[in-house]
C-alpha cells in the first residue's frame, strides 16, 4: 500500500510541476503546448512499453504487477496531462476530436479491464468449480452425451417420455452451449433461477423413477451452469484486451503523426 502511494505521490508531483511550468510559459507568451504535449508523449510511450514487456517475460525487468500498478496509475497521468495540453475536455478541430475519442475510449476500455481484472479472479474462485477455458467445449459436450443418455435410459427402463419430451422442448437448449451469457458477467443468477424453475416445472409430472432421472439431469445442468460462469467471466478477461491494445495503438499513431505534423509546421 505504501508503494501504491508512493507512486501516485510521484504521479501528482509530476503532473503539478508540468502545470506550473506550463503556466510559466502562457504568462510570458510562449508555446506550453510543447511541454505539455512532449510530457503527455512521454506517458503515453511509457504505457505502450507494458504491453512489450508483458511480451518479453524472460528478460530481468520488474515483476509484471509492478509494471501493472505503473500502468494503471501512468494511465491517469496520461489522462490529466491531455486535459491539460487540449485546454477542455472536448478539443476544437476534426483530427483532434478523433485522437480525444481515441484516447477517452483507450481509457475506458483499460479502467474496465482493470475492474474486471480485480473483480473476476475472485468471482472464479467462488464459482466451485475448476474449468480450464480451452477444454470449455469439450466439457460442454461431455456433460450433453451423459444428460441426453440419462434421458434414453429413463424412457426405456420407465416407458415414460415426459422427461424426453421436456428436455426436446427446453432443457437441450441449455445443453447445447455457453448461455446467459450477459448475465453472467455482471453477477446475475438468471442461469440459477432458470435450472431451479425449470425443475419445479418438471417435477409434478413425474413419477418416483423418472424423479431420480431428473435428479441426475439437474445435477449435471448445476455443473454446466458453473462452466458457462466461467466461460463468461474467462472470455471478458481474455477478450478486453483485443478492444483495448488496438484503441492504443490508434491512438499512438495518430499522436506520433500530430507530434510530425507540429514539428513541420513550426520548422
Amino acid at each position: 500500500m505504501r508503494r501504491i502511494f508512493g507512486y501516485i505521490s510521484l504521479a501528482f508531483i509530476f503532473f503539478i510541476l508540468i502545470s506550473v511550468w506550463t503556466l510559466k510559459i502562457d504568462n510570458s507568451l510562449g508555446y506550453s503546448e510543447f511541454v505539455s504535449g512532449g510530457a503527455l508523449f512521454f506517458i503515453i510511450s511509457f504505457l505502450f512499453l507494458f504491453n512489450i514487456r508483458k511480451r518479453l517475460p524472460f528478460l530481468p525487468l520488474w515483476p509484471a504487477h509492478k509494471w501493472f500498478l505503473l500502468h494503471t496509475i501512468m494511465g491517469f497521468l496520461a489522462l490529466l496531462l491531455f486535459w491539460l495540453h487540449a485546454g477542455s475536455l472536448w478539443p476544437k478541430g476534426l483530427y483532434v476530436q478523433i485522437l480525444a475519442s481515441l484516447f477517452y475510449l483507450t481509457t475506458l476500455s483499460g479502467i474496465v479491464g482493470l475492474i474486471m481484472e480485480k473483480i473476476y479472479p475472485n468471482l472464479l474462485t467462488r464459482i466451485g468449480h475448476e474449468c480450464i477455458y480451452e477444454r470449455i467445449p469439450h466439457d460442454i459436450a461431455k456433460i450433453r452425451k451423459k444428460s441426453e443418455k440419462l434421458i434414453l435410459e429413463c424412457t426405456e427402463k420407465t416407458g415414460s417420455d415426459t422427461l424426453a419430451k421436456h428436455y426436446l422442448e427446453t432443457l437441450g437448449w441449455f445443453f447445447q452451449r455457453p448461455r446467459f451469457f450477459i448475465n453472467n458477467i455482471f453477477g446475475g443468477q438468471d442461469s440459477h433461477n432458470w435450472i431451479n424453475q425449470q425443475c419445479a416445472i418438471l417435477e409434478r409430472f413425474l413419477n418416483e423413477a423418472e424423479r431420480e432421472y431428473m435428479k441426475q439431469i439437474f445435477t449435471l445442468a448445476e455443473i454446466k451452469r458453473k462452466i458457462d460462469h466461467h466461460y463468461s467471466l474467462q472470455t471478458m478477461l481474455k477478450s478486453w484486451l483485443l478492444i483495448h491494445i488496438p484503441l492504443a495503438a490508434g491512438a499512438m499513431v495518430m499522436a506520433v503523426w500530430h507530434l510530425i505534423v507540429i514539428q513541420v509546421y513550426f520548422n
